[in-house]
C-alpha cells in the first residue's frame, strides 16, 4: 500500500517520493505486462513504457482511484499498445499456468493442463482476457479491476461472466478426454 504521504509530495514535485512510488509499483506493472504479453522482453518494454506514462503524468493523477489501480491501467494499456503494434497473438506466461493448475497430478500433466488453459485464455476476446487475467491470475477485487481497466463494474462482471462461461465450454472437452478446439 502506498502511503497518501508520498503521493502528496510527489503531486508537489518532490522527485524522491515520485521515485519511490514507481519503485513501488514497478513489480506489479511488470507482472501485468507479462501476464498479457507473455513475453519477458515484451513485458519489459510495456512495463518501461507505463513507468514513463506515469513518471510523465503523475501530475494528472487525480486521486480518484488508488495509485496502485491507476497504474495497472496504464500497465494495461501499455501492454495493449505493444500488442497492437505488433499485431500478432502473444502468450500467456508460464507463471499464469503454473498458478492456474496448483494441486493437479504429475507434473507432465500440470504442464499439458496449464498449456491449455493459456490457450483457452488467449482465444478470449481483449477485454474479457484482461479481465480474467486481473481477477484470477492478480487477484484484483471486482472494483479494483474496473478501475484498472477503465470501466463500470456492472460492465467488468460481464467480461467476467462471458469469459469464464467460454472457457467452461471450451475446457468440457478436456475433461471428456479431448483436446482444446
Amino acid at each position: 500500500m502506498i502511503e497518501e504521504s508520498w503521493v502528496r509530495r510527489a503531486q508537489e514535485g518532490d522527485r524522491k517520493a515520485l521515485i519511490r512510488l514507481l519503485r513501488k509499483v514497478e513489480a506489479p506493472v511488470y507482472r501485468t505486462a507479462y501476464y498479457i504479453l507473455g513475453d519477458e522482453q515484451d513485458a519489459k518494454d510495456a512495463s518501461q513504457d507505463a513507468l514513463l506514462r506515469i513518471y510523465r503524468r503523475f501530475s494528472t493523477f487525480r486521486g480518484d482511484s488508488k495509485v496502485e489501480t491507476w497504474a495497472q491501467r496504464i500497465a494495461i494499456r501499455a501492454a495493449i499498445d505493444l500488442t497492437r503494434k505488433r499485431t500478432r497473438t502473444l502468450p500467456l506466461a508460464e507463471e499464469a499456468g503454473a498458478k492456474l493448475d496448483r494441486g493437479l497430478g504429475s507434473s507432465v500433466e500440470r504442464s499439458g493442463i496449464a498449456s491449455d488453459i493459456r490457450q483457452a485464455i488467449r482465444r478470449l476476446p481483449e477485454s474479457q482476457r484482461t479481465a480474467v487475467i486481473l481477477r484470477y491470475l492478480q487477484d484484483y477485487t471486482y472494483d479494483e479491476i474496473a478501475e484498472a481497466m477503465d470501466l463500470p463494474l456492472n460492465t467488468v462482471k460481464s467480461h467476467l461472466f462471458r469469459g469464464r462461461k467460454k472457457l467452461r465450454e471450451w475446457l468440457a472437452d478436456y475433461k471428456e478426454g479431448g483436446v482444446i478446439p
